[in-house]
């Protein structure tokens, strides 16, 4: 006999207090605060690497690297100066080559958090860079994000790894869409229980997993399922999702958990939007604004109540 699951966790301020993050010591330098490797961007879409890098950045991470397309490379430097930048060979289509995984074997051991799709192209060669990478760093905390996540979609290859792999180490990011697409299944379907999709999703690709909506259900490969409501429409935007996937690997960069990471995100994620509204309006503030919300509210959260 089946078991109707756990009731989910809510999450709210309250519990982020009692979850602290990782601080560094005051006198830690760059690297003692975390070092993150953001990959992503494309010919079309050079904003959204530069969106989730100053996230992960304004999320305290404190060494930056960034790998995009040869062809936007410098552009993504110029609008990230704190940056190191890596330019990768591309396909016809926009994608990244296979063979640019190689590029990556001098950093292995060296990154603490990774944060891969925002803003690619060509799902394909995507999956097969990703397919070729993971290997390379089995111990580091990754983020797939965008076309990345297709990696865990119906791919024989990739259940092998997982089970090679005794500790999770992956983030998914996807809303209800793009859960659908992953999962080869209807959209109206995962909207109609996103709370067992999650979990069941978090299972089966050893994973933690974050189903985005108006309601944001965050699920452990543990079974453990937090619920958070709160968010706004302004956060329904371009780039918003890329802000978010950066805010979380630059948590998971400072030495936070999975589920920490991921939990800490979305909430300072919607604060952020929420702060937004009041001063600007619920509509049109803009994704590049969300990160310049979270240091303060890290701060904020940070801070027990007396």
């Amino acid at each position: 006999m089946t078991h109707p699951p756990a009731k989910p966790i809510k999450l709210n301020v309250d519990l982020l207090r009692d979850w602290p993050l990782p601080m560094p010591s005051c006198d830690g330098d760059k690297e003692a605060r975390g070092r993150v490797l953001v990959i992503g961007g494309s010919r079309e879409m050079p904003g959204a690497v530069i969106l989730a890098a100053n996230a992960a950045l304004r999320a305290g991470a404190g060494k930056l690297t960034v790998a995009t397309g040869a062809s936007v490379a410098q552009l993504v430097a110029s609008a990230i100066p704190e940056s190191r930048v890596i330019g990768l060979p591309e396909t016809d289509d926009g994608g990244i080559r296979t063979e640019s995984a190689e590029l990556f074997d001098n950093l292995t051991g060296k990154i603490d958090a990774i944060l891969i799709g925002p803003g690619m192209q060509d799902e394909p060669s995507i999956c097969a860079f990703v397919h070729a990478l993971l290997p390379k760093f089995p111990d580091t905390k990754i983020v797939l994000d965008a076309c990345a996540m297709a990696v865990v979609r119906g791919s024989q290859s990739y259940q092998e790894d997982v089970e090679h792999i005794r500790d999770a180490h992956l983030i998914l990011t996807p809303h209800a869409g793009e859960m659908a697409h992953l999962l080869g299944d209807e959209k109206h379907a995962i909207v109609a229980d996103p709370h067992t999709t999650a979990r069941d999703a978090a299972s089966d690709w050893n994973a933690v997993v974050a189903l985005k909506g108006a309601v944001t259900f965050i699920a452990s490969p543990t079974g453990d399922v937090w619920q958070h409501e709160g968010g706004n429409v302004g956060l329904a935007i371009s780039g918003s999702g890329d802000t978010l996937a950066g805010i979380i690997a630059g948590l998971a960069a400072r030495g936070a958990t999975l589920e920490q990471a991921t939990a800490w995100g979305v909430l300072l994620h919607a604060q952020a939007g929420q702060n937004l509204a009041k001063r600007i309006g619920s509509l049109g503030y803009l994704a590049r604004e969300i990160a310049d919300e979270v240091p303060a509210l890290l701060d904020k959260f940070g801070r027990r109540a007396i």
